[in-house]
């Protein structure tokens, strides 16, 4: 039995935030072991620029190789990823070994002067690097001009802040993480800004064989957000849904039923629709929502 349990980790400060919440839960638990984080460089923090140019490769394995290549050799015990930056399928003999509570999964904005973001001036330049966002921007607000955003939080808000831009998005679960949540303008509704599919959740990754660390996990783990996040991710997998693919939707669970939100984007129109079905149905929900918006899609 193990008493020094290690945690791989990016080393950006969000990276960080998320993988120090994760080991005071854990030390709370269990105070006679001992948890160390290790920080792992991935090929998108070595590289972001030339990885971002690559449109024809889906940008989430830049940032989980390397700590999952650790994770298989024995030299970390578990890994805290972002959800939504993980692929569907993991490599073999890695598991989803805890899905812990989720953070806020709405988009927000952070703007001049607090400005919101139907009352933004006409033509005021919006950063953001993600294509789900530039598409929700041009739907709500096609007078906007989008300009490329790119760094971790700290350097977009000086960007912001140094007016290269009137207003900037972002995810509310990584500004409330790093303690920055009071630069927040505006939190956008999902009428608004659809998130991207398992924003805000955490993916705690072990090895499958590692009985151990499976059971020290799953004294962390959230069944409900599990089961939500899982239809989410099958409805971006239905879609193809990666960093090149404009989609997003969100899940709620509501007296044993789910609610599944989600939009899709084609030749520049923005298709929406929505679900509630009892939770038995599971991943089923999200082909239901899919095949409604293939409806609206085809006519």
């Amino acid at each position: 039995m193990k008493n020094k349990i290690v945690i791989g980790s990016r080393g950006s400060i969000l990276a960080l935030a998320q993988s120090e919440m994760i080991m005071k839960k854990l030390q709370s638990n269990f105070p006679d072991k001992e948890f160390e984080i290790k920080i792992i460089v991935t090929s998108g923090d070595k590289d972001l620029v030339s990885n971002w140019n690559n449109s024809d490769k889906s940008l989430k394995s830049f940032f989980t190789k390397e700590i999952e290549q650790e994770l298989l050799d024995g030299v970390i015990d578990l890994a805290v990823h972002s959800m939504k930056d993980m692929p569907i399928v993991s490599p073999e003999g890695l598991i989803c070994g805890a899905t812990p509570d989720r953070e806020d999964n709405r988009d927000v904005i952070v703007s001049k002067n607090n400005i919101k973001l139907l009352d933004l001036p006409q033509e005021a330049i919006v950063g953001t690097s993600s294509l789900r966002r530039t598409m929700g921007l041009k739907t709500l607000r096609p007078d906007l001009q989008i300009k490329q955003l790119r760094g971790n939080i700290h350097t977009r808000l000086r960007k912001l802040d140094e007016g290269g831009y009137d207003a900037i998005l972002l995810a509310a679960a990584g500004l409330k993480r790093v303690g920055l949540g009071d630069r927040i303008t505006e939190e956008l509704s999902y009428d608004l800004m659809m998130p991207a599919p398992a924003q805000g959740a955490l993916y705690i990754q072990c090895r499958e064989n590692d009985e151990f660390i499976k059971n020290i996990l799953l004294t962390i783990h959230n069944k409900e957000i599990e089961e939500i996040v899982n239809i989410e991710r099958e409805f971006s997998k239905i879609f193809d849904g990666g960093c090149h693919t404009p989609m997003g939707c969100t899940g709620s669970k509501i007296n044993g039923k789910i609610k599944l939100q989600g939009v899709f984007c084609e030749n520049d129109i923005m298709y929406k629709s929505e679900v509630e079905e009892n939770e038995d149905m599971g991943l089923k929900i999200a082909h239901l929502l899919a095949e409604k918006i293939k409806e609206k899609i085809n006519g």
